[in-house]
């Protein structure tokens, strides 16, 4: 048994972290077996405190990195919206956030998508935001590579915001395109905490890169994911689906609701069903409100926006 020690900056600081009558503490010891203490601060100045933690080196890794995590993003949740909830959904799980949360589909239309990706190596989804598309591809492919069965990850999205402008921006090829890629890191932080990714992105196991930089390249043992497919064109879609190389599989993600393209009509991902729609190998996953697992609101939100875009809405 080792023991681990934490600086606190403040008060504020520890209530963000412990949870209501520190609830988050309890429930970490529960899942890694570690014990915490609250003890004064050990710094010269007196202030703040000091978090210790006691247990097993692995187990106490895993508890600190999920409050780092927490430290890092107060805003959201310790434990993922995805976990799993009881014994007759473990079966479904896909992989163990390091929280200790079981990462699991929670409808029926998120459960034949990870369904799909097992079975086809190449996986389209389509639906509104919220619906767990990104996250439910990143927990796959995580587990796909814990297995290894894969050797990579391979994530990318159109920074259509940006467009030519990257080179305007301040700072290398990463810091120009963090912003827009952030869903992406947000997902692994989640489920890996933000030192596993950094290293698995020093050690190129996990790349993340804009669609512009993948012309010209064969990606091989990979687990390839496209996010934010509404805004390719159709040449960039071509572009990024012969990428494939040997022993790999590709997962496309998109909104049709949310194309910020000059030309809506000329969408990458609008036009993808009808082109591959009689190739074998494929299979097309289409999302709704119901499959929304953010905040109740969101579900509403967008119930409201399709029916005021049919038409039913307008006076």
């Amino acid at each position: 048994m080792t023991t681990k020690r934490i600086h606190l900056n403040s008060q504020e600081e520890a209530l963000s972290l412990f949870g209501q009558n520190d609830q988050n503490l309890r429930e970490l010891e529960r899942r890694h077996h570690v014990q915490f203490f609250v003890r004064p601060s050990s710094l010269p100045s007196g202030e703040g405190l000091t978090l210790a933690i006691r247990g097993r080196p692995p187990q106490i890794d895993k508890a600190v990195s999920a409050l780092e995590t927490k430290r890092q993003f107060p805003a959201n949740p310790l434990f993922s919206d995805f976990e799993d909830k009881g014994e007759d959904r473990r079966k479904d799980v896909i992989i163990r956030a390091i929280t200790g949360a079981h990462i699991s589909p929670r409808t029926q239309n998120q459960k034949d998508y990870v369904n799909a990706m097992s079975g086809h190596d190449l996986v389209i989804g389509i639906g509104p935001a919220g619906t767990g598309k990104t996250f439910l591809a990143v927990a796959y492919a995580l587990a796909e590579l814990d297995s290894g069965r894969f050797s990579k990850i391979v994530l990318s999205r159109p920074v259509v915001e940006a467009g030519e402008k990257l080179g305007f921006l301040p700072g290398d090829l990463y810091e120009k395109v963090h912003p827009y890629l952030r869903p992406l890191y947000d997902a692994f932080f989640t489920i890996v905490g933000p030192e596993r990714l950094r290293l698995m992105r020093e050690d190129d196991i996990v790349e993340i890169v804009p669609l512009a930089y993948m012309r010209g390249r064969t990606l091989d043992g990979s687990v390839i994911i496209l996010d934010e497919a509404q805004n390719t064109t159709p040449e960039q879609m071509k572009m990024f689906l012969t990428r494939m190389g040997n022993n790999s599989k590709m997962i496309i993600n998109g909104d049709l609701t949310q194309i910020d393209l000059d030309n809506k009509k000329k969408s990458g991902l609008s036009t993808l069903e009808a082109i591959l729609k009689n190739v074998d190998g494929i299979h097309f996953t289409w999302f709704n409100g119901d499959d929304v697992v953010r905040h109740k609101l969101v579900q509403k939100i967008i119930e409201a926006y399709e029916t005021h875009e049919n038409g039913k809405g307008l006076s």
